[in-house]
């Protein structure tokens, strides 16, 4: 038996000596690799065996949409911001990340109602941009998921200490020699993790039920918090001790970047697209919806929270809790950490739903293994990315605190919505109309420049910079607007006033990337090479063994026309 192992073991080294040697060839082949949107919908889906079952109406896309990033936002990102960055303008923080989340919605619905499948911006930059882009999108979205709802389990944790009149790290272990930041064990947040793994392993629809009652239970109590707020606060604080922006348009913007960590749950919805009964009605109310209503409940909970108290007086974690005990309202601060609970659950919900299914899709482009893609037959949810993902997300969460990771989530977000902006323009003005690519690219390379130019004139304030590259960006937005032909309008929902929607969300994105740490694009640029590396050394050979060897293990050959017809589906 061993003699038998041994052989096979150098067989398949052997093998895979053989597949690097090919890399440079199959790079070539693979990197650039399209599927068409029918394929996407049709063949790639018959990898996961069973399908995932079509049972939610727009209403459950709107409280998942909303339970999704409620929890997240407002209750882990307001105070440290009003603190170190916008003071009691932090308000309009979440106005300019709240409209640059808009327009990055409005891309994704378009997105997700002509694509309407569970990879989300994977599935959409695939098609459009090709095998690798999508790949590099998806592995960022993916550890952007991963890395924040490990941190936000762990303000579960302290929310949760509040509710019982406990301190903030009463319920964590600490453990002497380990770095900080990393040295604060928080078994709650595993548990939480852990217990909503297997609630979203046994249905979607039940899952969804639960995240819906939570929810509204979650609204009814902001309503309190607000009510409270603009009651018992007082309209001094605002502009007390230095005034509405203490830190200057600057600390305004720069806290802009941070609370964009509060939107990044309404793509978790456009994941959803292959459990809903009706997508192209549906997602678009479900999407641009749920950001909606999340914006002006953002904007009238950071307000009340500046009138409870000075900027320079805001907690820097459990804020909201802690500000009602100064106030004198121990019985609030109690009930506001128990409501607090409940909304970052319902959060993590949402997420980690969100998280498998983009997993999912990922293994069913072969570039990690197949069994990740799997849906199970009876409950139709990815199981085995739900367990694989929650067990990673658990272990970060024993130990990372959210100020070690947000940054670089805040990054990978916005660079991938950048990333899907791009590739709507593209896919309307090129793919769908058959245009030559040349003045597309073009225009989305000198939009993209001018952009990086305005960001940097802004941070090394070199003034004069400002109104030359915004100048110029206009000019070559306006110019490709009236000389590009025009594309036909989709079918069904479509992005009105195109291009100019998607670029001013390219701009954005950008602008808003430029003003994080210089720490952050060092973690990026590691984990940048580190998902590149997996790439050239797995990825591409696994995709060419199935595609261009027709050596699928997954038992589905993209040719097969009797397969396709199969599940061929009727969009509504």
């Amino acid at each position: 038996m061993a003699a038998i192992q041994t052989a096979l073991s150098s067989i398949f080294f052997s093998k895979y000596l053989h597949s690097l040697s090919q890399t440079p060839h199959r790079l070539r082949k693979r990197m650039l690799a399209t599927w068409t949107s029918d394929q996407e919908l049709n063949q790639v889906r018959l990898r996961s065996g069973a399908d995932m079952k079509r049972k939610l109406g727009w209403y459950d896309l709107v409280a998942l949409g909303v339970g999704g990033m409620l929890g997240v936002g407002v209750f882990v990102t307001t105070g440290p911001v009003a603190l170190h960055h916008s003071g009691p303008s932090v308000f309009i923080s979440y106005i300019i990340a709240g409209i640059s989340a808009l327009l990055s919605s409005m891309c994704y619905t378009e997105f997700s109602v002509e694509i309407p499948v569970a990879g989300g911006a994977f599935s959409y930059l695939r098609v459009t941009f090709g095998e690798f882009v999508g790949y590099f999108a998806g592995a960022n979205i993916l550890m952007e998921y991963v890395l924040s709802n490990a941190a936000v389990s762990r303000s579960f944790t302290e929310y949760l200490s509040c509710a019982f009149g406990g301190n903030l790290n009463s319920w964590r272990v600490e453990v002497h020699g380990f770095t900080k930041g990393f040295n604060m064990l928080d078994f709650p947040a595993v548990a939480i993790i852990l217990l909503l793994t297997l609630c979203l392993c046994y249905s979607t629809k039940e899952s969804s039920i639960l995240n819906f009652v939570m929810t509204i239970f979650h609204v009814v109590f902001f309503g309190f918090i607000i009510i409270a707020g603009f009651l018992k606060g007082s309209a001094k604080n605002l502009v007390n001790p230095d005034g509405l922006a203490p830190f200057g348009v600057k600390g305004v913007l720069d806290g802009a970047a941070q609370v964009y960590f509060s939107y990044i749950g309404y793509d978790s919805v456009s994941t959803m697209a292959e459990e809903i009964s009706n997508p192209s009605k549906s997602l678009p109310v479900g999407i641009m919806g749920s950001v909606f209503i999340v914006s002006g409940l953002y904007c009238l909970m950071s307000f009340a929270l500046c009138m409870m108290l000075p900027y320079n007086q805001i907690p820097e974690k459990a804020s909201f809790a802690i500000a009602f005990q100064r106030m004198g309202w121990k019985w609030a601060s109690n009930i506001v950490g128990a409501g607090a609970s409940l909304g970052i659950v319902a959060s993590l919900l949402v997420a980690m739903l969100g998280q498998a299914r983009y997993l999912c899709v990922i293994g069913r482009a072969r570039l990690v293994p197949l069994w990740l893609a799997k849906v199970h037959p009876s409950t139709g949810t990815p199981l085995n990315a739900t367990l694989f993902l929650g067990a990673f997300t658990a272990s970060i969460a024993l130990f990372t605190e959210l100020e070690i990771v947000v940054d670089m989530v805040n990054l990978c977000t916005l660079l991938v919505f950048y990333l899907v902006a791009n590739a709507l323009i593209y896919r309307r003005y090129v793919i769908t109309v058959n245009n030559p690519p040349f003045h597309t690219l073009l225009f989305l390379s000198l939009l993209s420049c001018s952009s990086i130019a305005f960001s940097l004139s802004w941070k090394l304030k070199q003034w004069w910079g400002l109104p030359l590259f915004g100048g110029i960006m206009i000019i070559i937005t306006a110019c490709f607007h009236y000389f590009a032909p025009y594309p036909n309008q989709p079918s069904k929902w479509s992005v009105p006033f195109m291009p100019w929607p998607a670029a001013m969300s390219i701009f954005l994105n950008v602008f808003l990337m430029t003003t994080l740490k210089k720490l952050s694009l060092q973690r990026f640029g590691v984990w940048s090479c580190l998902i590149i590396l997996f790439y050239v050394l797995y990825g591409v050979h696994s995709t060419y063994r199935a595609e261009e060897m027709g050596m699928d293990a997954g038992g589905v050959n993209p040719n097969s026309s009797a397969q396709q017809t199969k599940l061929d589906i009727q969009l509504l």
